[in-house]
């Protein structure tokens, strides 16, 4: 096929080209214009000019001395693969660069017809062109030629590509199908009307279009019949493939200025108005593209190196327009089967590539980010039906993104890692697909907590804090991620995701993350400053923890600055802290009725900071008082002997006692305790079983919750659904069940009206075992779980923690860890004071000694040491531990500030006098004094 037969006569109408910025149907918008034929052959002029360019970019101009820095003749030139050169050819068009003419050893090559021919349309000499193109004559062949080109392709099916693909294959020359592509997947429009479902009506406009064709064809023989036919010069390379498909862009693009008149006057929906392509109603989380068939094309076509390189340069092209079109023009409420783009662009299975990482994936990321929300709830729906190695794909893409942008630039305190554009635009795609992930998990958007009838009691300085411009931002609760409220599930109803939630925590991300300032973004909600926090999968439970502490801690000076203020005005002296003074034998009773007052007379008071003082010892509370404060509280509550608790000895797990004889007071003061405990960032040896933090995120207990908190009757009830037998007629049980309280008396409960008449039968047995957990989770200890509720909502309702935290990230949060004490990664991060040194011969020692006791002995020295047994979140390398020297040799015992996790320790002479003193110091380490 020569140049001439390639190009199709410049002059010619172009077969319903489109372009990224005009309607769909450029035949009709053309017909709009008097002067088509003067603006075609502007184009054609243009497109001559780009391909000149190109060679002169590719092949030179064959002059050796050529001193034109954009010439392959130049000594000074650097080579240009294909690809770089189309590029480059366009921007060369654009600021109108010098062309080199032709030396005369280049006369006679496989180019020089064609710079000939270019010379002609550069000069301007249209009417000559005209001339030329009226003058030719094309026979039946030529014309079979040109169809070949497949220039009439404005948007693709399966079967188009498969046709192009086999042409090209019989050929061995591929530059058809990477025209094709380039001018279909660098067009809006063209990607959104490929790949249909319904097969019938892309028949249909084939036809159409087929017909057109025939009606232009018509007119070129009439045309022809005037002047003989034109020499066609000869060139089917590869190189120019690439060099038709710049200026087929280029011309794309100037069509597009000219339409945009028109276009913006015209709809983008398509003839069946957001529907299927036969014209039937789309259902709210169904798109029209055919995806099976869009998958088995990107299958046959990216095994093509050329192909795949289209591909790129295409989105890289499409992406700033689609951006401009969900930004400015609001496509996505017009024509709802724009989101097939992104589903279409979405299967590519190698935007992971590096090729794609640099540009053209965090352009399309952008555009993808400024999606609106109904179309972000409609993606994550159709991905939630995909199979996990496909969303895992997704996934990894935009994780991948984020890392190399990560790595690959130097983030700081004053280069935040919060303004780079394609982090946050991949971040937000991240979103969407995290969505997909729970949507398509196991998920039970049903069984939900009701909310408390009565609102919590608002705090007594609030007309003050009007007054003073401090009223608080969030007085119904946390915020709620607005994707979240459009598909109408909750990441606390997914109880099994399909990819693991820690798969989309990205490390890098996390470690270069300035929290503090991120915090900041979070709070004052600014449209042009994004915060990860808004995006809380993407980061660790250490991160998430510390924006909490943050959080935590301005609220506390709030409230300590909102107090002094109301001293001013009230005239009387107000404590500005949240002050407890205990007696060590009688801490629940002073504990609990002072906090009983507080939560009654000013509840905004539990938002202070915490000092407590133990009455009769010297201890300052700076953290360590508070941690003792409330192991002594845990330990007491949880009692048996007091029975607000039942205990499990299989599980080691505590459970609200129904039957408990205490009033709905004193379980509001234990969740107070517990909210207090996040709030002073203190860990406490609470043991409850998963379903309590799920139901205070909002979630029922089930019959799955059972085998947490009931294992042996969640195995009994599970042995009733596998039962083979007849159930009525082999085990006789009814729906009236039986407990026992705690003095031994046998409590009988109807879990059906008229129960102990109801036989269980195989038929209902699944109601029955759905009913007795409902009653076990749920009904039997509803007052007592809805006061304690009530109680940790006083201090957290406005904390962010339901907003940062999964049910398992909230048990860590209070309990921490009490697995895998990494005692190696805490003498690694351990600092030392007062002459001591990581090298000293007491230190070596000291570790010798500690990594040789037992784990109970090793919990006796957290405890001594940090005032709790247990890990923090992110594990003991993230305590931040102090060996001070505590004078030489010695017969006292070591000390410790539980305060500032500060160990003083004598410089004792030998090991065996350091492991006795230690051992008897953590042994019986008890109660505070001031040294």
């Amino acid at each position: 096929m020569n140049s001439d037969e390639k190009e199709d006569c410049e002059c010619a109408p172009p077969q319903a080209e489109s372009n990224p910025t005009g309607g769909y149907d450029r035949l009709q918008e053309e017909s709009t214009f008097e002067n088509a034929e003067a603006s075609r052959m502007k184009r054609a002029a243009a497109k001559h000019l780009i391909e000149r360019y190109y060679h002169q970019l590719t092949e030179g101009c064959g002059n050796d001395s050529c001193s034109n820095d954009c010439c392959a003749s130049s000594p000074a030139f650097q080579r240009l693969d294909n690809n770089a050169a189309a590029v480059k050819a366009l921007e060369l068009y654009k600021v109108n660069a010098k062309l080199c003419d032709p030396h005369p050893s280049k006369k006679g090559t496989s180019s020089a017809a064609y710079l000939e021919n270019s010379a002609i349309n550069s000069t301007g000499h249209h009417h000559a062109a005209m001339a030329t193109c009226a003058n030719r004559k094309m026979n039946h062949k030529e014309l079979h030629s040109v169809r070949e080109d497949f220039k009439d392709v404005s948007f693709l099916t399966e079967e188009k590509v498969y046709e192009i693909l086999e042409s090209c294959g019989e050929k061995e020359d591929y530059s058809p199908l990477i025209r094709v592509i380039g001018r279909v997947f660098s067009s809006a429009e063209g990607l959104v009307q490929s790949f249909r479902r319904s097969k019938q009506q892309t028949k249909e406009e084939l036809k159409s279009l087929q017909a057109k064709d025939e009606d232009k064809d018509e007119d070129e023989k009439e045309a022809s019949a005037t002047g003989p036919s034109s020499t066609a010069s000869a060139s089917a390379s590869a190189s120019a493939s690439s060099a038709s498909a710049a200026s087929s862009m280029m011309e794309e693009e100037s069509t597009g200025m000219e339409l945009e008149a028109s276009s913006s006057s015209s709809s983008r929906s398509s003839a069946d108005g957001g529907g299927g392509a036969d014209g039937t109603k789309l259902g709210p989380d169904e798109v029209s593209v055919d995806i099976d068939a869009v998958r088995r094309v990107y299958w046959r076509l990216l095994c093509n190196d050329k192909v795949e390189a289209a591909f790129l340069n295409a989105l890289v092209y499409l992406s700033p327009n689609v951006e401009c079109d969900l930004t400015y023009h609001n496509v996505y409420s017009r024509d709802p089967n724009y989101l097939n783009l992104f589903v279409i662009v979405m299967e590519n299975s190698n935007l992971h590539s590096p090729e794609y990482l640099e540009i053209a994936l965090p352009q399309f990321c952008k555009a993808m980010s400024k999606l609106p929300l109904p179309a972000q709830a409609k993606l994550a729906r159709l991905w939630s039906r995909y199979r996990t190695e496909q969303i895992r794909r997704m996934m990894e893409t935009f994780q991948q993104l984020i890392t190399y942008k990560v790595i690959s630039n130097e983030f700081s305190s004053r280069n935040l890692v919060n303004d780079d554009d394609a982090v946050v635009a991949a971040t937000k795609c991240l979103k969407i697909v995290y969505y997909a992930n729970v949507l398509g998990g196991d998920i039970d958007t049903e069984h939900n907590e009701e909310e408390d009838e009565e609102p919590l009691p608002e705090s007594s300085d609030l007309t003050l804090q009007e007054l003073l411009g401090e009223e608080r931002r969030n007085k119904k609760g946390p915020r709620v991620d607005p994707l979240e409220t459009e598909l109408g599930a909750r990441v606390s109803d997914c109880r099994k995701p399909l990819i693991p939630f820690e798969e989309f925590i990205n490390e890098p991300l996390n470690d270069i993350l300035e929290m503090d300032k991120d915090y900041t973004f979070f709070k004052v909600e600014t449209e042009n400053k994004f915060s990860f926090m808004t995006c809380p999968f993407i980061l660790n439970a250490v991160t998430k923890n510390l924006g909490l502490y943050y959080d935590n801690r301005i609220r506390m000076y709030s409230e300590r600055r909102i107090t002094v203020l109301y001293s001013l005005v009230q005239g009387q002296q107000l404590n500005p802290y949240l002050r407890l003074k205990v007696r060590r034998d009688h801490i629940i009773d002073d504990a609990l009725v002072r906090l009983e007052m507080i939560a009654m007379e000013n509840p905004a008071d539990l938002k202070k900071q915490l000092y407590v003082e133990f009455e009769g010892e010297q201890g300052v509370d700076e953290g360590g008082v508070s941690k003792e404060f409330f192991q002594l509280v845990v330990e007491e509550i949880f009692n048996p002997d007091i029975g607000m608790f039942t205990y499990d000895e299989s599980t080691r797990l505590f459970w609200f006692n129904p039957s408990s004889f205490e009033n709905e007071g004193q379980f509001t003061l234990i969740g107070i305790v517990l909210g207090l405990a996040i709030y002073n960032n203190c860990i406490l040896d609470v043991h409850f079983p998963m379903v309590v933090y799920r139901k205070l995120m909002g979630k029922k207990g089930t019959f799955r919750d059972l085998a947490d908190s009931h294992p042996v009757l969640s195995q009994s009830l599970k042995e009733l659904m596998e039962y083979e037998g007849s159930v009525e007629e082999d085990m006789m049980i009814t729906f009236q069940i039986s407990q026992t309280d705690p003095f031994g008396n046998t409590l009988m409960y109807d879990l059906r009206e008229n129960g102990d008449k109801i036989p269980v039968t195989n038929s209902n047995r699944k109601d029955f075992v759905n009913q007795y957990a409902e009653y076990m989770l749920n009904k039997s200890v509803e007052k007592q779980f809805k006061a304690f509720r009530r109680g940790f909502h006083m201090v957290t309702n406005e904390s962010p923690l339901k907003y940062l935290f999964r049910p398992e990230e909230i048990e860590l949060l209070i309990c921490g860890s009490r697995q895998n004490l990494d005692f190696q990664a805490l003498e690694e991060t351990t600092e030392y004071d007062g002459g001591y040194s990581k090298d000293s011969r007491i230190i070596r020692e000291f570790w010798e000694t500690l990594h040789s006791f037992s784990e109970e002995q090793k919990r006796l020295f957290l405890q001594f040491t940090t005032g709790t047994d247990r890990a923090p979140v992110g594990g003991l390398g993230k305590l931040k531990m102090i060996i001070a020297k505590n004078g030489p040799d010695t017969d006292r015992l070591p000390t410790s500030h539980t305060c500032f996790n500060v160990l003083l320790l004598p410089e004792y002479t030998n090991v065996e006098k350091l492991r006795d003193r230690l051992l008897k110091a953590i042994t019986y380490a008890k109660g505070f004094g001031m040294l």
